[in-house]
């Protein structure tokens, strides 16, 4: 009792080892997991490997309980046998939390494991078979996560306890068939995030209240699977994700994709003098999580080339634990050291063209798609259109969950989110490792909502006049889900309740025909050019990751309208106004209601105020530029930012080329401008010319403002970020209404989750704070909008004639400072409010982040467009829905 220990830690920052560990994360050095010092009897349980196997009709489980034993003394093993008893149980610790809260240990002991000394062996450690069966077993998936506790005792001849084991274990068969991933016999959809260990304040280190709070935000996002990228995660990760019910693929620490820029030296995984290294880590990895219910399967690493030792890797694993698949992505994604074809970053239509493939036989599972890098993820609802529809796509992980900046602290006291290079790290990557769909805190990106609604297992569709309810889920029914609808017309709510349905099956649907619906007699009394129903379905009770109440399936659905939709024409009042022209001002007013003044010198307004209360400061011009993604500056020279840059989008200068008033009478009067878009630098030489952009502004006595633009671009350019206006509103407007899609940021490309209805924010909350600015904020087919201060006096827009519905911004930041700044905190407010209306948007992309890759169908061509607007004042005694139902037909 009195000798001392000394326990001795050596840290090495860098080793051979480290050319396996090139991944895409911070690289930080330390002792990142847990250190434990373990003290053990001289005869102790060294190892065991639950293992079992279902019945062909699931109704019983046949359990095998792999136990080694170490004895420091090196007895034989039938002196082992003769001395010591090894025994398990497995426990079925559900029945511990009734309501009594009494545990009885007997009840619960649920399956007979006794020893097996025919499958015994004498070989390296003295290895014993446990063997048993569990009638009636609840199985284990990731929509319910029926664990069991397994113990298993070592115990003297006496029954003396010596040593004991004990973990949760699951029951559940992961199985192949053709183009199919099979768990209990279902081919399951992965609807999965990518996920490096990463803390804002403690870099790798975990904690558990970390990791508790990733799966409860990822379980109420929809998200029912996780790659381990790119290594082995804190044991603490794993139980975790057996808990809440959540795929996995464990993968090795194996990753050495920066051996692709050494053509002089050969590739580890073709050298044999690499292959112990890498089969070390491989076989590390499966013998330390290989009791954990939620691994599907195995992935032998991360973009670390493929050769020989691939093989080897793969060979090991399956011969150790032929109960799980294996992954790898290496060599093309479809080597014969992968039972998935996981590629990563594939396009839709060549994960169709795999599909149709009868020589492959494997299912396609994207093992990194859509990368969340900045204001992403675009695209993702076409992806899921095509995995939810075709046989031998089973969905994918996205890229990735969380973004991997730090908290730094400023000399000044105040806080940031820091990335590469912000420490003084060379060589760095600046904010590549920034693709989360969450910030470092773990608060959700708007592309969130996205990936819930895609991942939704509750589908909506109408089609026909039929309503077509589906329930996706392999294992649950609707028994639990409280399903509701709600019709609105124009953005007005018609009318809402309870949708009563007979229980649903896994993989059933119920058609609701349209004519019979609830809500039918409110769409045939009803007026409204639009009409959009909702259906929800919420949770009637708590689980382990949400309270009841938590809506799990959200769809909107576009009701057919009544009668053929006629242009938009305003209704006006043929009220009298003064308009004249003082210098180079026009000033067009009405009493003391509204007063404008129009620059005749730049074609743009100077100011408009209401009952004296200032509105816009200046406007309306033409833009076609924004503050560029990262998706936008993805593929360098190719990169959109690039192109525009090169045509000099960027930097264009509106000059009038000509103002005049075109007509004028009591009632109205029209103003006619043109402008030339040319670099700033290059003047008005016509041949610098880049766009032509005709207004003609029509101000009615009623103090509306409709706006026509006719749109030219040059024929050298190709693309464009945007065709649309711009304006500035005083400041104190700071109260936004829209009816459109929302409440949170939508783009055209990623909006399939915003509904269109009426949303109301201020200008503030608009903005969406990036770790590195750019385009933000936006919101899709807007149909009118409203800005009021305080007290109601502000103006209203609105799309006009035959125009689609807008692109919506606004922001206290401009466009030029969304570019400048590299950090959201350097970002500095405007003196105004600048203001958006887009005729057209591109998309934001998301197919990977380092090529140009929007969709063709959510790309701006530089062709003619012609589209209008209608601007008017709005007063605390009207509202946005008045003003817009004066434009609809009657």
């Amino acid at each position: 009792m009195d000798k001392k220990n000394v326990l001795a830690v050596q840290v090495f920052r860098w080793s051979d080892g480290s050319y396996l560990e090139d991944q895409d994360h911070w690289w930080l050095s330390g002792i990142h997991r847990d250190v434990l010092l373990l003290s053990k009897p001289q005869v102790f349980i060294a190892d065991y490997f639950f293992k079992s196997t279902l019945a062909e009709d699931f109704s019983y489980a046949d359990i095998q309980v792999e136990v080694k034993i170490d004895n420091s003394r090196e007895t034989s093993k039938d002196s082992v046998l003769a001395n010591y008893v090894i025994e398990a149980a497995l426990f079925d610790t559900a029945c511990w939390y009734s309501i009594d809260r009494y545990a009885d240990l007997h009840l619960s002991n649920v399956a007979s494991i006794k020893l097996n000394l025919s499958s015994s062996t004498s070989l390296g450690f003295h290895g014993y078979w446990l063997v048993g069966r569990l009638d009636m077993p609840r199985l284990w998936s990731a929509e319910q996560p029926s664990l069991y506790t397994l113990a298993v005792t070592l115990k003297d001849a006496s029954g003396n306890l010596l040593d004991c084991e004990s973990c949760l274990v699951g029951i559940r068969q992961v199985s192949k068939a053709p183009k199919q991933l099979l768990v209990n016999g279902h081919p399951i959809i992965i609807r999965g995030v990518n996920r490096h260990e990463h803390h804002p304040r403690l870099g790798k280190t975990n904690i558990e209240s970390c990791m508790v709070k990733d799966l409860v935000l990822m379980k109420q996002y929809n998200i029912n699977a996780v790659r381990n990228s790119h290594y082995p995660q804190h044991p603490r990760w794993y139980e975790l994700c057996d808990l809440f019910g959540m795929y996995m693929i464990d993968e090795a620490n194996i990753g050495t994709h920066g051996f692709d820029l050494s053509g002089h030296v050969k590739h580890p995984t073709l050298e044999p003098s690499w292959a112990t290294a890498m089969m070390d880590r491989v076989i590390g990895m499966v013998e330390r999580d290989k009791n954990h219910a939620c691994i599907i399967s195995w992935s032998l690493g991360n973009e670390a080339g493929y050769g020989p030792n691939h093989s080897a890797l793969a060979g090991w694993v399956r011969g150790k634990d032929p109960s799980r698949l294996v992954h790898y992505e290496g060599g093309g994604s479809r080597t014969s050291s992968t039972d998935i074809v996981c590629p990563m970053y594939m396009r839709v239509w060549d994960m169709s063209k795999i599909s149709r493939d009868p020589d492959e036989t494997r299912p396609l599972i994207l093992c990194e798609d859509s990368p969340a890098m900045g204001n992403s993820n675009g695209n993702l609802h076409e992806y899921w259109e095509v995995i939810d529809s075709t046989f031998g796509l089973q969905g994918g992980f996205i890229w990735d969950w969380v973004d991997q900046a730090l908290l730094k602290d400023n000399a000044d006291g105040s806080k940031r989110w820091a990335y590469g290079g912000d420490f003084g790290d060379v060589p760095n990557d600046l904010n590549f490792c920034l693709n989360g769909l969450t910030w470092p805190d773990r608060t959700p990106h708007p592309a969130l909502h996205e990936v819930k609604y895609v991942y939704q297992p509750i589908k909506v569709s109408f089609s026909k006049e039929t309503l077509r309810i589906t329930n996706t889920h392999f294992y649950k029914t609707t028994q639990g889900l409280e399903f509701s609808w709600d019709v609105h017309g124009d953005g007005c709510k018609l009318g809402s309740g309870i949708l009563p349905l007979p229980l649903i099956e896994p993989q059933k649907s119920y058609d609701i025909k349209w004519r019979s619906a609830l809500w039918y007699p409110l769409w045939t009394s009803s007026s409204a050019e639009e009409y959009f129903l909702t259906i929800t379905a919420k949770l009637l009770r708590s689980t382990r990751w949400v309270e009841a109440g938590h809506v799990i399936s959200s769809t909107q659905v576009q009701l057919p309208s009544k009668r053929e939709i006629v242009p938009h024409v305003i209704k006006t009042e043929d009220a009298v106004f003064v308009s004249e022209t003082i210098g180079d001002k026009i000033r067009v007013s009405r009493h003391s209601f509204w007063e404008i003044i129009f620059s005749v010198q730049t074609g743009t307004v100077d100011s408009w105020t209401v009952e004296g209360v200032p509105l816009m400061t200046k406007g309306i011009f033409p833009c076609f530029w924004r503050a560029p993604t990262d998706n936008d500056k993805g593929g360098g020279a190719s990169s959109y930012f690039s192109l525009w840059k090169a045509a000099h989008i960027n930097n264009l200068h509106y000059i009038t080329q000509s103002c005049s008033i075109q007509n004028k009478t009591d009632h109205l009067v029209k103003i006619a401008v043109a402008f030339l878009g040319v670099p700033k630098e290059e003047g008005a030489k016509r041949k610098k010319i880049k766009i032509e952009v005709d207004v003609i502004y029509t101000i009615y006595g009623s103090g509306d403002v409709v706006v026509e633009c006719n749109v030219r671009p040059s024929s050298n350019l190709r693309l464009l970020p945007r065709v649309g206006v711009e304006f500035h509103l005083d400041k104190s407007m700071d109260q936004i209404k829209w009816y459109g899609r929302g409440p949170f940021e939508c783009y055209p490309d990623r909006k399939a989750a915003a509904h269109v209805a009426v949303y109301e924010q201020k200008v503030d909350d608009m903005h969406v704070p990036y770790v590195v600015p750019g385009e933000c904020s936006g919101r899709a087919d807007v149909r009118w909008v409203t800005f009021q201060n305080k007290d109601g006096f502000g103006i209203y827009a609105s799309v006009y004639g035959s125009s689609m519905p807008m692109q919506l911004n606004a922001s206290y930041y401009t466009t030029a400072e969304l570019d400048r700044a590299t950090h959201n905190e350097d970002l500095i407010k405007g003196d105004d409010t600048e203001v958006h209306l887009d005729h057209k948007h591109m998309g934001l992309a998301g197919d990977d982040s380092w090529s140009p890759c929007v969709q063709f169908e959510y790309l701006v061509h530089a062709d003619p467009y012609s589209f209008s607007i209608r601007l008017c004042p709005i007063t605390p005694a009207t509202s946005g829905q008045v003003m817009y139902k004066t434009q609809l037909q009657n």
